[in-house]
């Protein structure tokens, strides 16, 4: 096993520590230990992306282990932030029922997003079909990322600081939600060939129809 899949293994040993960590109460600051440990797993992401990429150690272990550790870690995250009821979203006072049901819409549609681009992608290996990462998809999961972070830590402070914390993460989670459903339109659409037979495929060809 080489560097970059260790990285991207630890990533993945991480989440349970990380949700310990996050309901242990009984450890001072437990909420900004748990943000920490969470952003130090998103970092390993692009440590991981950047050794296998510059040494040439990309391998097929390394696009198992890599993006299975994204979404695990992504979407443990965001369940945990539901659970934070009586916590974070009770930092917003009369409006946070409101922000919880959207914030739980929003979860839903980002997650049902992630297994669409998955199931996409998984059609388009099948076809041999190769398909360029779009920097919108970075910009979503680097936003995604902070509002996850900031979210997590707000709790842990108090006053006035928690409170903008909270809203500053709420302003970029909903930024990321929009991100998120326009990068994945974006992806599908640049790519609508996967989804089409190959006798359809053909006929488009001869058409001279575009071709994503």
């Amino acid at each position: 096993m080489n560097l970059p899949n260790k990285i991207s293994l630890a990533r993945i040993c991480m989440i349970p520590v990380f949700v310990a960590v996050f309901f242990l109460n009984v450890i001072p600051f437990h909420y900004g230990i748990a943000a920490i440990i969470f952003v130090v797993a998103c970092c390993t992401d692009f440590i991981d992306g950047y050794i296998a990429r510059s040494r040439g150690l990309v391998t097929n272990l390394g696009k198992f282990l890599d993006p299975i550790a994204d979404k695990v870690l992504v979407a443990t995250a965001m369940m945990l932030l539901l659970t934070m009821r009586n916590s974070l979203f009770a930092l917003l006072g009369n409006i946070a029922e409101a922000v919880y049901i959207a914030s739980t819409v929003c979860i839903a549609v980002i997650l049902a997003r992630e297994l669409i681009i998955s199931a996409f992608r998984q059609i388009a290996a099948a076809n041999g079909i190769v398909m360029a990462a779009e920097k919108l998809g970075k910009y979503k999961t680097a936003c995604q990322d902070v509002a996850i972070f900031v979210l997590l830590l707000a709790p842990a402070f108090s006053g006035m600081f928690a409170q903008i914390l909270a809203w500053v993460g709420f302003a970029l989670f909903a930024v990321a939600t929009v991100l998120t459903v326009w990068s994945g339109i974006s992806y599908v659409g640049k790519n609508k060939v996967v989804l089409l037979d190959k006798k359809e495929e053909t006929t488009t060809e001869q058409g001279g129809g575009e071709k994503a």
